[in-house]
């Protein structure tokens, strides 16, 4: 942790909610930061004499938003799935890939035969770059191991990385993704590993348990069963919901009261609205529709429903490999119908809400002082600007990196 005076900021997006509009944009300003926290916000002109001393970083007049907050990723796996993504190109549905053995076993076989160090510093570099696009805190799911021991393998190399990184990473256990080819014949046993035996060994290692909910992986009645197990071993839960079909996944998500439902294409209103009462917030995550050439989730229903919207990633090497946060808010903008503070809000406050982090996503004293420092004189260029690396530094808990 550092102690920092970033000055000259020509636009600050705070996410103060005490402040007009909804990113709270303050112009001329200035961040004092010590211990890592953010102690004083405001007009340059108005530093108090005490932050003087403070080491400074002049922003040059560029906007500065707070670090993104990336709430779902597959950031630790092993292989290579370009030859799936051709396949897609040429016809084959997600769906067909996956009952061939490819898709998700896949990655699987991959991930089984790699040892921690290949998955640590292939990791690393993914969530290095991440944070070159500005991207301060990110989840990380299992999911990629599917038996006791890879499964907990994985999430010890989430918190190993979380440990060496600069970047937070919040681990959360996936063991229900899709069954293993092993299990494919008995899905009740393979529930029954994952209700038991994995979650003993994994839930000390994670703080949440996801279960993708859908017609190609698990259903309503097998995702209660395992999100009620990992409620029982002290896990917060999330669900996968509604992505390839509406099979009542997202209704499921607020009915066991899940921090979020992720994805949520083909939500109902009654499930938006059930979210809403829930207090389930809805991640979006469009970088899967345009890698996949599927219709945009609807991001204005989503809004105007008043269900909280974050956006995400989903980091992944066959539906979505993309590690840009900035690229998922122009997508979000030009393809979801969110206007860009919207987007911003949802890729920074929504994020850290979707994760149970009232320390983050806002610009604000006594919140965790990570910001990025964006190359443009305003907010507005990450989705005017959708290819610019657009992100010029990062400060992560004070530090620049």
């Amino acid at each position: 942790m550092s102690d920092l005076l970033v000055f000259n900021i020509g636009a600050l997006v705070t996410n103060d909610s005490g402040r007009r509009g909804l990113l709270g944009v303050v112009g001329n300003a200035a961040v004092a930061i010590v211990d890592g926290y953010i102690v004083g916000v405001g007009s340059s002109a108005d530093v108090p004499e005490a932050f003087f001393d403070l080491p400074r970083l002049d922003a040059g007049g560029a906007a500065v938003v707070p670090g993104f907050v990336d709430p779902h990723t597959h950031l630790v796996f092993a292989g290579d799935r370009s030859d799936e993504f051709d396949r897609r190109l040429r016809g084959e549905s997600y769906e067909q890939i996956l009952a061939a053995g490819g898709g998700i076993l896949s990655t699987v076989g991959a991930t089984r035969s790699a040892v921690d160090e290949e998955l640590f510093e292939a990791a690393a570099a993914r969530a290095w770059r991440m944070m070159e696009h500005g991207t301060t805190t990110i989840e990380v799911k299992s999911g990629y191991g599917l038996d006791v021991e890879h499964e907990a393998r994985m999430l010890r190399v989430v918190n190993q990385l979380d440990e060496a990184l600069p970047m937070d990473l919040i681990p959360t256990f996936l063991g229900a993704h899709v069954p293993p080819t092993e299990y494919r014949i008995d899905r009740e046993a393979y529930v029954d590993l994952v209700c038991g035996p994995m979650l003993d060994a994994c839930a000390p290692l994670a703080r949440f348990c996801d279960v993708f909910c859908d017609a190609a992986a698990f259903s309503v009645d097998e995702s209660r069963r395992i999100l009620d197990a990992a409620r029982r071993h002290g896990l917060d839960l999330r669900v996968h919901a509604d992505q390839l079909s509406r099979v009542g996944a997202a209704a499921l998500a607020a009915e066991v009261g899940a921090v979020s439902a992720d994805h949520v294409d083909h939500a109902s209103d009654d499930d938006l609205a059930a979210m809403r009462a829930s207090g389930t917030t809805a991640v979006l995550l469009p970088a899967v529709s345009f890698s996949m050439r599927l219709p945009y989730p609807d991001g204005r229903r989503i809004w105007d429903s008043g269900v909280t919207v974050a956006l995400a990633t989903d980091c992944n090497p066959g539906t979505a490999y993309v590690e840009s946060m900035p690229f998922v808010i122009a997508l979000a903008v030009l393809n979801m119908g969110l206007s860009a503070d919207e987007a911003i809000w949802a890729a920074t406050r929504g994020g850290a809400r979707s994760l149970g982090l009232a320390d983050r996503g806002h610009v604000v004293p006594g919140a965790i002082a990570d910001l990025a420092i964006l190359d443009a004189p305003t907010h507005l260029h990450i989705a005017y600007r959708p290819d610019a690396d657009i992100v010029a530094a990062v400060v992560k808990r004070g530090e620049v990196m």
